[in-house]
């Protein structure tokens, strides 16, 4: 892949757009010391495992192309998929980089960018406020040079605190004292959450405060019941045989459960498949020469809000698909390992499932199960 089309790719994964190309600027041409063609490399497989849903080793290809050779449509193509990963603290960040970097290009640079700077802020403003933060805190009495790490990075004592934004999900935060021992826990946080937290020292109590009451003893065994009483309470034994009860109706239940589900996700998941495709025929009317284009990725805003579309439902139809092979495979589990009872243990109902797509259109689909058991 030329070095061009790195430059200037505008990533639109689930349709393959591609934006115009962004020139190369005197600094760019003079970074000799650039490892130019492993950047470039990097690039590809880090784009082509970003549209395979491989966001982890995705994002760190194109991260360290970035390092190596930085140019503008990779900054942008690794924002994306910081934000497509959920590491939407670290996608706000890039996105904003990519905007003060396009301030400063000349107005014929900052021209060529086609609509990257348009989608950057969107997606910008979009995921602000589901940014959650974090304030960390020393305990009450921490000695001075004690340090505190989030996810292995130190904080320094003018982060502690202080609100800062983090990545959702999970994150190792540990403290020590010097000359102590570390003490480590991993707390969860979600979109949108706000927590404070004041860390803990293991094993070193705040200055003043009282010593440790002394362990209190074990309790005593419980003393054994009277063999009389135990047979009094001793519960009847489950018939066996002929005469036993049918398999428990909450498995059979699941099992119904399970596999209306798993066919109602395949079918959600081609329904937004096909809503897909159409999307891409409008694409194919709204970008490039049908437009008055020469590059093909250039789209008008009714392109643009096509492609951003067809990415949402190409991810529907990805999950939906997962779910309903989840679901499928779960069912055939269950029925299988279903207790099996001889005789006519059976009540006479006939059990049925049925599930399927109720609604589907542009924003979405809903389907539902209905049966008897």
């Amino acid at each position: 892949m030329p070095r061009w089309f790195r430059r200037s790719t505008h990533l639109l994964a689930a349709v393959g757009l591609l934006s115009l190309s962004v020139p190369a600027t005197a600094q760019d041409i003079s970074a000799a010391a650039r490892d130019i063609a492993a950047a470039e490399e990097l690039f590809n497989r880090g784009l082509a495992d970003m549209q395979a849903g491989r966001y982890e080793a995705g994002c760190g290809a194109l991260a360290e192309s970035e390092r190596l050779d930085p140019q503008p449509g990779t900054l942008f193509t690794l924002a994306a998929c910081e934000a497509d990963w959920g590491r939407i603290a670290t996608a706000v960040t890039r996105f904003g980089e990519y905007l003060a970097l396009f301030e400063r290009m000349t107005p014929a640079q900052g021209a060529r960018q086609g609509e990257r700077p348009k989608l950057a802020r969107r997606r910008r403003d979009q995921l602000s406020p589901r940014v959650p933060r974090l304030a960390l805190s020393l305990p009450p009495g921490a000695p001075a040079g004690t340090v505190v790490r989030r996810d292995g990075l130190v904080l320094g004592e003018a982060a502690l605190g202080i609100p800062l934004p983090v990545d959702p999900g999970e994150h190792v935060l540990s403290i020590e004292a010097p000359g102590g021992p570390a003490r480590e826990q991993r707390i969860k946080i979600a979109e949108g959450e706000t927590r404070e937290l004041t860390l803990e020292l293991k094993g070193t109590p705040a200055p003043g405060a009282p010593a440790p009451p002394p362990a209190a003893p074990p309790p005593a065994a419980p003393r054994a019941a009277p063999a009389s009483a135990t047979a009094r309470i001793a519960p009847a034994p489950a018939p066996v045989g002929p005469d036993a009860p049918a398999a428990p109706a909450a498995h059979r239940t699941a099992v119904y459960v399970a596999g209306g589900l798993g066919a109602a996700g395949l079918v959600l998941g081609g329904v937004m498949g096909a809503l897909v495709f159409g999307e891409k025929g409008v694409i194919a009317e709204h970008c490039g020469s049908k437009i008055g284009f020469r590059d093909p990725g250039d789209c008008d805003a009714t392109g643009v809000d096509a492609g951003n579309s067809a990415i949402t439902m190409a991810q529907v139809s990805t999950v939906a698909f997962g779910v309903g092979l989840a679901g499928l495979g779960t069912a055939a589990v269950l029925y299988l390992t279903e207790p099996k009872h001889t005789g006519a243990a059976s009540s006479g109902r006939r059990r049925w499932v049925s599930a399927g797509v109720l609604e589907a259109g542009p924003a979405g689909a809903v389907l539902g199960a209905r049966g008897g058991f």
